[in-house]
């Protein structure tokens, strides 16, 4: 399993090398203790092949595996079901875009209680501007840097993961919050980047409302989605044609769970910190009990 997780490094860089060195370190303290991965590409698995296939040839699908996976599956998970509490309806029963804003970033159309589509793809490149990465690319641009700058796919994996989002496009941080600062004032460069980070967010919550043939519940989440009452500002104005209304002082006000819309709003728009750890945690209570079922099966077999 771990020279699994090891190949699939090319796959998120930024991720699995601190995974599997926690891996390997634990393992170097309690050698005999089990140790349980939690995917948080696993909440995506719902995904229908109509949203999950890329346009390549059908080859590299059943060779090697290449598709969307899409990522922050638990946080996903974790926020859509408590909106699905606060609103008092099954989750089964709602249609839910989560929107995950941190220095990584996903949005996520959950309908009926199950993945239908999101953001991010084979790698957590693809979807949402970010703080490092570029998000969306036409793979064009990218065959063209690398064919005039001279370089090899390793520094242009570099480039759209580590060197590109709203550090490459501000030049003054990856950090919103700095970014924000700089916005007011009057750091023109600054400001595109919020343009464009807002501008990205409104093109896939509205593409998933129309995939989903409407949306009950919006709910951010995430360094940005909780704190940034700018931001949520910013893309909810986009969508007062749904009936959607934002409570302005709800929005500003808001400090940890919550609604901001208005009580007439036909689109109901939550903030909801995240909680992966207890995904997490639930998950791996779910693998310990079966274990021990499965051991306490084969003990009464031998008896």
């Amino acid at each position: 399993m771990l020279a699994e997780l090891e190949s699939l490094t090319p796959l998120a860089p930024l991720h699995n090398p601190a995974n599997i060195a926690g891996i390997r370190l634990a393992r170097s303290v309690w050698p005999d203790l089990p140790q349980i991965g939690v995917f948080d590409t696993a909440f995506h698995q719902t995904m229908p092949p109509k949203a999950f296939m890329y346009a390549l040839p059908y080859d590299l699908y059943e060779r090697l595996g290449i598709r969307k996976y899409g990522f922050h599956g638990t946080s996903h998970s974790y926020v859509a079901k408590r909106a699905a509490d606060f609103v008092g309806k099954p989750f089964d029963s709602l249609k839910i875009i989560t929107c995950h804003l941190g220095n990584g970033a996903s949005i996520a159309a959950i309908k009926h209680g199950k993945s239908v589509d999101t953001s991010m793809g084979l790698t957590p490149v693809e979807g949402m501007i970010m703080g490092t990465r570029s998000g969306d690319l036409d793979l064009g641009v990218l065959t063209y840097i690398i064919d005039k700058e001279g370089i090899g796919v390793q520094a242009a994996n570099t480039l759209i993961n580590k060197h590109s989002g709203i550090l490459g496009i501000s030049g003054v941080s990856s950090d919103m919050r700095e970014v924000l600062r700089a916005s007011e004032e009057g750091n023109e460069r600054a400001q595109l980047a919020l343009n464009m980070y807002h501008y990205r967010i409104i093109k896939y919550i509205g593409s998933y409302i129309a995939a989903m043939d409407g949306v009950d519940t919006i709910v951010f989440t995430g360094g940005i989605g909780e704190n940034s009452a700018i931001t949520r500002s910013e893309v909810c104005k986009n969508f007062t044609y749904m009936g959607l209304e934002l409570d302005l002082q709800k929005n500003e006000s808001i400090r940890g769970e919550g609604f901001i819309s208005t009580n007439k709003s036909k689109v109901q728009v939550m903030v909801i910190p995240t909680n992966e750890e207890a995904v997490i945690a639930e998950e791996t209570m779910k693998v310990v009990e079966a274990n021990k079922v499965f051991v306490m099966n084969q003990k009464l077999k031998q008896l």
